[in-house]
């Protein structure tokens, strides 16, 4: 099953996306420049096979919700996410407010 659920951040809407799968489920918050997601994000894959897209995305782990990721410190970030001032122990509500 596929949820979808916008949340409004400094008055700009993102768009939560929460996706059930056996065993797990997939979190993803994305605003208009980038997004922020649960463990499933490969930073690296991000950083080194697909540096010339210049993603700006951010991870963190143990999360289960969608309001989870939205108050969770980010893991690890994407070198594009670091050039907008999105870094590692940052809330996602705080790297998405850099990112909607």
């Amino acid at each position: 099953m596929i949820h979808v659920q916008p949340f409004a951040i400094d008055g700009r809407l993102v768009q939560g996306i929460s996706v059930s799968l056996p065993k797990t489920t997939l979190l993803i918050i994305t605003g208009a420049s980038g997004y922020i997601m649960c463990g499933a994000l490969d930073v690296g894959l991000l950083n080194d096979k697909l540096a010339d897209r210049d993603v700006r995305a951010g991870k963190a782990v143990g999360v289960r919700t969608l309001e989870d990721l939205l108050h969770a410190p980010l893991a690890e970030v994407t070198v594009g996410a670091e050039k907008i001032g999105v870094h590692p122990g940052m809330s996602g509500i705080d790297a998405l407010k850099k990112m909607a």
